[in-house]
């Protein structure tokens, strides 16, 4: 295994990195920056917002090998400090991440959590389907190209009728997908297949945000709720540092779904953090 490159998309307005706090955005498999692009619109004025691709996905190269969760995380790290001038103190950023963006956050609590000043995971739980479902997945692909996910993602990824309401952003999402290395989404799948954090959940001491869509069938509410639990577990009884929350007709990706009221509860949520 080896620790991937990827690359970065600004989001948010340009200006002089450091004007504002920095939010880091991950995506979902398949996915690319599109997926935080009306989010990161109206993050923008509070934040500086810096999007990642995943290895053959949107800006970023193609994977070479195999890699794990906890390397992309790594990875994560590493892009923050290559936008720091060199001889200052490493960055402390906002995190937040959907379904594989979002198992990345939390191993970068588990990993790197003197780095984030809070974390927002969505979409997204302490374990993901099953490690035999996943090497099928990636054997398909590999086989057969991204299109023939392109199908059932779209069952999976929005809620009923999202698809007819809003055709543009479904389309460019699922355009994201065709478009993704067939290779490197198969090494997506196997980091998921190895990605198991519930144990380790008690070690985050990250203020945490768990958002979860009614209608997501991948990541339902209970595994924001198991995350969230999970975390707290780890806190005396002054309290734990988590909170889980549902979202009525969301699916699976919820910054594409539901961008006006993802960024009210992220902007409360990390601005609270920072004080």
């Amino acid at each position: 295994m080896a620790k991937p490159n990827i690359k970065a998309v600004l989001l948010s307005p340009r200006r002089t990195l450091g004007e504002k706090p920095l939010l880091v955005v991950g995506p979902s498999l398949g996915t690319s920056t599109v997926l935080w692009s009306d989010t990161a619109a109206l993050l923008g004025d509070d934040f500086d917002v810096i999007g990642w691709d995943l290895p053959g996905h949107g800006v970023s190269p193609a994977a070479s090998e195999t890699f794990s969760v906890a390397e992309l995380a790594d990875a994560v790290v590493d892009l923050v400090d290559s936008m720091t001038p060199s001889g200052k103190a490493p960055v402390v950023f906002h995190y937040a991440g959907v379904s594989l963006g979002g198992a990345t956050g939390l191993q970068l609590a588990i990993k790197h959590g003197e780095r984030l000043a809070s974390l927002s995971v969505q979409c997204t739980g302490a374990k993901l389907g099953t490690p035999e479902g996943w090497l099928e997945r990636a054997e398909t692909v590999r086989a057969q190209g991204t299109a023939v996910m392109i199908q059932g993602s779209a069952q999976r990824w929005f809620a009923p009728g999202f698809m007819e309401r809003q055709p543009v952003i479904s389309s460019r999402l699922l355009h994201s997908l065709r478009d993704a290395d067939r290779f490197s989404y198969a090494f997506c799948c196997e980091a998921l297949a190895g990605f198991d954090v519930r144990s380790e959940l008690a070690s985050i001491s990250v203020p945490t945000q768990a958002l979860a869509g009614v209608e997501d069938t991948v990541a339902p509410p209970s595994f924001a709720e198991e995350i969230a639990a999970g975390i707290n577990s780890g806190f005396n009884a002054a309290g734990g540092s988590a909170v889980s929350v549902a979202l009525d007709g969301v699916g699976h990706l919820a910054p594409a779904e539901a961008p006006a009221v993802v960024a009210d509860l992220m902007r409360t949520f990390m601005k609270e953090a920072g004080k």
